[in-house]
């Protein structure tokens, strides 16, 4: 037997109301053998890039052919485009609005926008795309319909860019791009460009209220409640306390400068 076709669902909505259970509603009624996985609800509200870098980090993980829902829309209603990408042999489908820009900033897409109403629902509010647009959208694709048959091609789709870090013979500068549940502070600055700037010089990390002058393996290299440097999953340089919050300890918010500088 076939293996069933996998939806995935990322959004801003949470948990406590109506809005998840609908989508998924909506998709098991036009596709009942379609395997619907939960990647994140938790997405902080209107927050595109925050959406933008979970889905880049979770989505190509997960089988070929799988279709990704991802409604974080704070223009819902408005004259923003649904629109659907196929990257790496996935389907995308959502809003926009900026939603796909890191993965369609590292991956060739197809774009179309969702102009083919056949496949919305017959009833729809001007407030819930994800229920009344994507969700079915979504599960018409797991059901094996053409990509070209929901609307016309799209050249490009609104992609939004963090700031590249800046490296010179004095050290980097970059920015904390996310912040994770547990307080974690996620920079721009990739593990290349330290090798590439660093290498085996000594060098100090001002990040916040502190200054941490190596980078370890783990949060476990330091003792508990003290602040640590690393190479996190995403293969960004991090900055965490281990089991504590490094938003909160080191008094840090989204957007705000890391500096590696090199001592002489």
């Amino acid at each position: 037997m076939s293996n069933p076709p996998i939806i995935t669902l990322t959004t801003d909505f949470g948990l406590q109301d109506h809005y998840v259970s609908a989508m998924k509603a909506v998709i098991v009624g036009i596709n009942p053998n379609a395997r619907v996985i939960d990647i994140s609800h938790d997405i902080p509200p209107q927050d595109i890039m925050a959406g933008a870098w979970v889905v880049r980090n979770a989505a190509l993980l997960f089988p070929p052919e799988t279709v990704h829902v991802v409604v974080v829309d704070p223009g819902v209603g408005t004259e923003r485009k649904p629109v659907a990408l196929r990257i790496e042999n996935h389907f995308f489908v959502g809003p926009d609005n900026g939603i796909f820009s890191l993965i369609g900033e590292d991956f060739n897409y197809k774009a179309v926008t969702l102009a083919n109403e056949c496949f919305w629902r017959e009833i729809r509010s001007n407030t819930f795309h994800g229920r009344d647009i994507f969700a079915p959208v979504a599960a018409h694709l797991s059901r094996g319909i053409g990509f070209d048959e929901l609307g016309p091609a799209l050249d490009k789709v609104i992609t939004y860019r963090w700031a590249v870090p800046i490296s010179d013979r004095d050290g980097i500068q970059g920015w904390i791009v996310h912040i994770d549940r547990f307080g974690n502070l996620i920079s721009n600055i990739p593990a290349g460009l330290i090798r590439e700037t660093i290498d085996k010089s000594n060098f100090r990390i001002y990040v916040g209220n502190t200054i941490l002058h190596r980078i370890d393996t783990s949060f476990g290299s330091v003792h508990d409640g003290e602040p640590v440097a690393y190479i996190g999953s995403s293969n960004k340089l991090e900055i965490a306390i281990n089991k504590g919050n490094a938003k909160e300890m080191l008094g840090v918010e989204k957007g705000a400068q890391i500096s590696i500088f090199i001592q002489k």
